[in-house]
């Protein structure tokens, strides 16, 4: 089972490199390298682990990078914006 290059974790955020090889029509092996996020939970009153996987290349982390900025603040700076005005 192909295991992965590198590892973190922070409480039930799991974030892996996987390294990853294709062979080309013309026969010649590229390698690249792939990332996952991971997050594991239980269902309430199941002692089952449960997880959702997030697959994505290289490419894509400025992406991610820029929505979860965006998310992140949407949900602390308004937040902190609306209890202001309280």
């Amino acid at each position: 089972m192909n295991k992965p290059i590198k590892k973190w974790r922070s409480g039930a955020i799991e974030g892996c490199i996987w390294a990853n090889a294709r062979t080309l029509d013309n026969g010649t092996e590229v390698e690249f390298k792939t990332a996952t996020l991971t997050r594991s939970y239980k269902k309430k009153g199941d002692d089952v682990w449960r997880s959702e996987t997030f697959n994505f290349r290289r490419s894509d982390i400025p992406k991610i990078q820029a929505i979860l900025h965006n998310l992140q603040q949407e949900l602390f700076l308004v937040d902190r914006e609306d209890e202001d005005n309280e």
